[in-house]
């Protein structure tokens, strides 16, 4: 049987500190491996997942609680803040992106990769739990 909090507060919080650690640990590679701008590129990539991330998890929950604390009702209505958080991630996406290719310019390439530090951290606690379960289903 699935835990009914396999991805809840604590796995997500994970989540979050991975995406940093990952993001932290790329730019160093990154920079001794290619130099400051691509240090720089994966960094802002891994900042820029993260808080990606953190709007996004805030966004479900305030549409979770409106939904619930609205049940039954014909139409239920959202706050405008809650939908501009949600269309305020692309457009913090498409800034970094113009920012980095108009100002700086900072490798893409980089930046791509930094955005992937999500990606490898939701994989890694996925695999955690995973093994976790396996484990608990073999000492029962």
């Amino acid at each position: 049987m699935i835990d009914p909090n396999f991805f809840g507060e604590r796995s997500q919080r994970r989540v979050e500190r991975l995406t940093l650690a990952l993001g932290l640990l790329g730019a160093i590679a990154a920079f001794f491996w290619r130099g400051w701008p691509e240090a720089a590129g994966v960094l802002l990539g891994g900042v820029v997942a993260w808080v990606n991330f953190r709007w996004m998890r805030q966004f479900v929950s305030h549409v979770a609680k409106i939904s619930l604390a609205q049940a039954g009702q014909e139409k239920p209505r959202m706050p405008n803040r809650i939908f501009l958080q949600m269309f305020g991630r692309y457009a913090l996406l498409g800034l970094a992106l113009y920012v980095m290719l108009m100002r700086f310019y900072w490798p893409v390439v980089a930046f791509v990769c930094g955005l992937f530090a999500l990606v490898a951290a939701v994989l890694l606690e996925v695999l955690g739990e995973l093994v976790l379960a396996t484990g608990r289903r073999m000492l029962a």
